[in-house]
């Protein structure tokens, strides 16, 4: 036994045999431990894909159960594509998604089988998961660059439509503008507004944390961006269209005190004039009845005692050539009249008037006659009477002083032609604007007197400031003028010396050109439409205008607009009106929202350094529409002719000199925005627009980014879409 006690022959043998069963505890754990770390790292990747597919499946709508193509049945699929039943040796599986407010949430689980650790009563392990995901956008700048239109206010697909005032057609395409842009707010921020977009969101205000942003630019014939502006930004002199008044000296006269009156002069003529001597100018008057007295002496009426020959031997009036029998000579009133014989009216500079009084004494003649003449079937010497008058005048003299009074520039008439105007009354200081300027382009009435050369009363005018108003359109800065008539090859790239291209130039008083000015239509006319138009013409008269021109809503920079209310009573602020000019739209477009120009230190990073995502969204329902007598971003192009070195065709369309610039500079444009990793967006609107024009717009956007809708519901799905495209699946667990 001793023996037996000191052998350790076999002793491995026992020590293996009995090792055995912790050893096999070790390796069993750490296979079946393998299998659940390796089993829930699938179900959680399973789960994830899932959310992550019900989600993007759901997009800006709702969460849907029914169907193949539903949301639900998308997060099945793909969790089904990930995790097979019995993948590893599982046994019974289980998984459910839901959705609220947005967020789409799972929970999968999976009971494992143990293999060696079965040994030890470990017959099966449960497995849960639960995962989550949610659309969220990264910081996110979105400028809509919105066509505003007259054609906005059709309906879409009305090709004959002319209206082109600010009163929408029922279903106009502005209508359908508006909800779109509603429905892409709700969209992108998850925020409800009145507008009914389908699927909508149920919060009233954002919640998430990324920064987003949304600004404005609509335009047409020019855009309203000034007031958003320093006031340095904007130019203190600005060339217009307009006009400027000429002045002169002018003399009024009045009269000093009269003196050196003289005595009167006789009477003249002296005696009765000759012409009186005869019965020439008798009425006649005849009874049978009466004799008239005359000067005392008595007259028979009818003398039956004479003859047809020697009747008129009665008329033996001495000095009247045998012509009247009697006359009498009354003399009435006298009476004093004043007429001025030199310097009447005056004329400057003479000093003195002359002055004459006229006494005038009235007479009347009255004369007799016999003539032999039958009345009332009598013949007879019968008495007739005439009469007749004339005047003996008497005068005198006298003088008075001529007093001349100076009016210094006094209104004379307008010169209209290209002026230059002081705007600078428009800065109110900072990035403060005044509503209006005074400019010298009206008169005021000044005293009422008689002229140098007149008798007449004369109102005289004077030059007088009137304030013309500025509701926050600009003109563009200095530009590249065409000069062969095609534009389709100097835009590309953009010259360096067309600052109304450039996106991020700031303005700088050491850059000549590089200030915009502001839009004035009252400070503008355009003169007339026939021959020499670019003449100066001079006239007392009032001209119209001559042009057309419309300042709509004023663009909005980027701002947040967490809750609904102010950005959707924006939207509804929109009105359609005017032509259709791309370009002006394009550029402001991309100055808001550029990182590196003149909105630099808002646009470079969010406030905490975080960095931004930034989308254009243009939209447009046709052509570029223009005319020479638009009064637009560049002035009146066919007097202004600020953007050619010719006179620009008078006609509207694709193929007028002004919408060629127009589609040349949006092409230039829209590669200059691309290059700076803007993504551009390009919505046709309406239908109906020609090749040419949707290859241009296509050509414009970012690859993939050009959609067309042709009426509203087309719209707002699209909209819509690009809300889901802007935003990013994010998970969160």
């Amino acid at each position: 036994m001793t023996r037996l006690g000191r052998d350790v022959s076999g002793n491995t043998i026992a020590l293996a045999a009995a090792a055995m069963i912790p050893l096999a505890g070790l390796i069993g754990g750490g296979v079946d431990m393998s299998r659940l770390y390796l089993t829930k790292t699938r179900l959680q990747q399973a789960c994830d894909a899932g959310a992550l597919a019900g989600r993007k499946a759901m997009g800006p709508g709702s969460w849907t159960t029914d169907g193949t193509t539903s949301s639900q049945a998308r997060a099945n699929e793909l969790f089904a594509v990930n995790f097979k039943e019995g993948a590893y040796g599982t046994g019974a599986l289980s998984k459910d998604f839901t959705e609220d407010s947005g967020t789409v949430s799972g929970t999968a689980s999976v009971a494992v089988p143990m293999t060696i650790m079965r040994i030890f009563g470990m017959t099966a392990r449960t497995l849960t998961v639960n995962c989550t995901a949610k659309m969220e956008i990264p910081n996110t700048d979105v400028m809509f660059v919105l066509d505003v239109t007259g054609s906005m206010n059709c309906v879409a697909g009305d090709a004959g439509c002319s209206n082109n005032g600010n009163v929408p057609a029922a279903g106009a395409k502005i209508l359908g503008l508006k909800s779109a842009v509603k429905c892409f707010y709700e969209a992108l921020l998850k925020v409800n507004t009145p507008e009914v977009c389908g699927s909508d969101p149920t919060g009233t205000s954002y919640t998430q944390t990324a920064q987003i942003r949304i600004g404005f630019v609509p335009y047409s014939i020019a855009v309203n961006v000034g007031k958003l502006l320093p006031n340095t930004y904007l130019a203190d002199q600005w060339d217009y269209q307009s006009r400027v008044a000429n002045v002169e000296t002018v003399y009024a006269w009045t009269l000093g005190t009269e003196s050196g009156k003289s005595a009167w002069s006789s009477w003249s003529p002296t005696s009765m004039p000759s012409s009186f001597n005869t019965a020439s100018g008798f009425s006649g008057w005849s009874t049978s009845s009466s004799n008239v007295t005359i000067n005392g002496n008595t007259y028979a009426r009818q003398r039956s005692d004479r003859t047809s020959s020697n009747c008129t031997g009665l008329n033996t009036l001495s000095g009247s050539s045998s012509t009247l029998v009697a006359r009498t000579d009354v003399a009435g009133n006298t009476s004093s009249g004043l007429s001025d014989t030199s310097n009447n009216p005056p004329v400057h500079p003479a000093n003195s008037q002359t002055l004459t009084y006229t006494d005038t004494e009235p007479h009347t003649v009255t004369g007799y006659r016999y003539r032999w003449k039958s009345v009332n079937g009598t013949n007879s010497c019968w008495l007739e009477r005439g009469s007749g008058s004339y005047d003996k005048t008497r005068t005198q003299t006298s003088t008075r002083p001529i007093n001349w009074t100076t009016y210094e520039n006094t209104f004379q008439n307008w010169t209209y032609r290209q002026v230059t105007h002081d705007v600078s009354g428009l800065k109110a200081g900072e990035a403060s604007w005044n509503n209006s300027v005074a400019l010298p382009l009206a008169t005021t009435n000044g005293p009422t007197v008689k002229l140098s050369g007149s008798s007449s009363n004369t109102t005289l005018a004077y030059v007088a400031n009137t304030n013309v108003a500025w509701n926050g359109c600009i003109e563009e800065r200095q530009t590249v003028k065409n000069s062969d008539g095609d534009p389709s090859d100097e835009w590309s790239p953009i010259p360096t010396a067309a600052y109304d291209m450039n996106i991020d130039l700031v303005p700088s008083a050491g850059v000549a050109g590089s200030h915009w000015g502001p839009l004035l239509p009252n400070a503008v006319w355009g003169r007339y439409w026939s021959g020499n138009t670019t003449s100066d013409v001079t006239t007392t008269s009032n001209l119209n205008r001559n042009y057309y021109t419309y300042c709509g809503t004023e663009a909005k920079k980027l701002q947040t607009w967490y809750t609904p209310a102010s950005f959707v009573s924006y939207v509804d602020s929109l009105h359609a009106e005017g032509n259709t000019y791309h370009d002006i739209g394009m550029i402001w477009g991309a100055r808001f929202i550029s990182p590196t120009g003149i909105f630099a230190s808002d646009n470079a990073a969010t406030s905490t350094g975080g960095a931004i995502q930034r989308h254009i969204i243009f939209m447009t329902d046709g052509d570029t529409m223009s005319y020479n007598d638009d009064y637009n971003a560049y002035g009146i192009s066919w007097w202004d002719r600020r953007q050619t070195t010719y006179a620009p065709s008078n006609y509207s369309g694709t193929n007028s000199h002004t919408a060629r610039i127009v589609n040349a500079h949006l092409a230039g444009l829209c590669t200059a925005i691309k290059n700076k990793n803007i993504t551009l967006w390009v919505i046709s609107y309406g239908g109906g627009i020609n090749e040419e024009t949707e290859a241009r717009l296509q050509a414009c956007a970012t690859n993939g980014k050009y959609f067309s809708a042709s009426d509203t519901p087309a719209l707002i799905a699209q909209f819509k879409q690009i809300a889901s495209e802007i935003a990013q699946l994010r998970l969160t667990s």
